[in-house]
């Protein structure tokens, strides 16, 4: 069996992988471990839980509330709001635990559960592995008025709200912009803020059934709001996943800026201010090479990790550095965050708009990104990826031939059964052939057992 904790927390399908069971022995899990860590010192512990929109978030949530409770944890529901909300109102609550319902950008019928320690922080991997480790051990169980009290707190997105806007350096005035909510956890506060920072905002695919989220629409799917843009004459588009803690983005031009775009924005515009401490800007081995070329020629230099926010954030604590990110629209700005954050990423990627006087199109011009293509491998065994001397030979093959001009990338997926391939190149007919080549090489040479 493998590891139950993927890059973001525990995913799979609601109700077959990720059951109401299970959802309980981790809440009963991580209540022991991380009072036995010290978080719960000297005090009656206190956790808060949310949930993104998708329709099992209830049951899960239920669940999830009553194996905390039952293990002596006083629990605040906060309803369905995004990630970044919870990690926010972990530290602001001064909670002990924070738990996130939520599947981010996967499908509706998947579903996740993220654990965030005092503070608002991620779980490091060992904390994770000694959580999975104490699953369904004996326990003893408190009694009478040692059980958990539970409720709501009805405030919980205006303490958010109010937070994101005290970060803004400038309002959003003039500024037309449309935002697709994903029919998720951002439908009511994205507009909501947005409209509160002066901008004039356009919702679409704000309204979640418990079915929806995710639906062609939000961060994966930018069709409709690229179309959106175009026929409102929107100064920009602003596209978050299902929890809202990512953000990509469209010009008034239909043009989209993805992650490395913005990453590359905001770290500009704190290096003039002053403000990217160490000069530093942190991304993952997935950032495009273009965008470290366009650092280089700032002044600014990079620091490179894994895939996944919480590795970013890892990197970024270690050094002290105030900014980092990923392509995929997680973006840390650590002075105001402990995670990635969608809501305040789009106030302040547009911010930077009003403050400049530039159209998001001329900011984003300071990149030039180098042509990237990247396959998903899927039914091979990803545990062999690294002892297969067949691909290592094949990806030196490639970067042989693509020398300083490009790079390739093989990884396993974190959160789905794939192996991806990434190739960059200086055209993207060669970094597409080679990306075929690596694949099939890989599909070939990994078989499942």
């Amino acid at each position: 069996m493998g590891r139950l904790f993927g890059t973001d927390g525990v995913r799979g399908l609601a109700n077959r992988d990720l059951t109401a069971e299970l959802a309980l022995d981790l809440a009963v899990a991580a209540a022991h471990v991380l009072g036995e860590v010290g978080s719960f010192a000297g005090h009656r512990p206190r956790a808060v839980v949310g949930r993104d929109s998708r329709i099992s978030g209830q049951f899960l949530e239920s669940a999830i509330v009553a194996g905390l409770a039952s293990a002596g944890v006083d629990v605040i529901t906060l309803g369905v709001v995004p990630t970044p909300t919870v990690a926010f109102l972990t530290d602001a609550l001064g909670a002990d635990l924070g738990v996130m319902l939520s599947a981010s950008h996967n499908p509706m019928p998947d579903n996740g559960i993220k654990f965030f320690a005092r503070g608002g922080h991620k779980l490091d991997d060992v904390i994770e592995d000694a959580i999975e480790a104490r699953l369904r051990e004996p326990w003893e169980r408190p009694l009478g008025a040692d059980i958990g009290h539970i409720q709501a707190n009805g405030i919980a997105v205006e303490l958010y709200e109010t937070h994101l806007l005290r970060t803004l350096p400038n309002h959003l005035d003039g500024l037309r912009v449309v935002v697709d909510c994903a029919n998720g956890a951002a439908s009511a506060v994205a507009p909501a803020v947005l409209r509160a920072a002066g901008a004039e905002v356009i919702a679409i695919h704000a309204e979640p059934n418990g079915l929806n989220i995710n639906e062609n629409c939000g961060s994966t799917h930018l069709e409709d709001l690229i179309a959106a843009v175009l026929e409102h004459g929107a100064d920009a588009g602003i596209a978050h996943d299902g929890d809202a803690d990512r953000c990509l983005a469209v010009a008034a031009d239909g043009s989209v800026i993805d992650g490395d775009h913005i990453l590359a924005i905001l770290a500009i515009g704190m290096h003039e201010a002053g403000t990217l401490a160490g000069g530093t800007v942190v991304a993952t081995v997935m950032a495009n090479l273009g965008f470290k070329l366009a650092m280089q020629q700032h002044g600014i230099a990079v620091v490179e990790t894994g895939v996944g926010d919480r590795y970013v954030l890892e990197a970024m604590k270690a050094g002290a550095f105030a900014l980092g990110g990923e392509q995929s629209g997680h973006v840390v700005m650590l002075e105001h965050a402990t995670t990635g954050d969608g809501l305040l990423t789009a106030l302040h990627l547009l911010a930077r708009m009003t403050a400049t006087g530039q159209s998001l199109a001329q900011l984003a011009a300071e990149l030039v990104k180098l042509p990237q293509v990247l396959v998903n491998v899927r039914n091979v065994d990803k545990a062999a990826l690294e002892s297969s001397a067949e691909v290592a030979a094949a990806v030196a093959a490639a970067e042989a031939e693509l020398g300083a001009d490009g790079r390739v990338l093989l990884r396993s997926s974190g959160t789905e059964p794939v192996i991806r391939v990434m190739v960059e190149a200086r055209s993207s007919e060669v970094a597409q052939r080679i990306t075929d080549q690596l694949a099939q090489v890989v599909q070939s040479a990994l078989p499942l057992p």
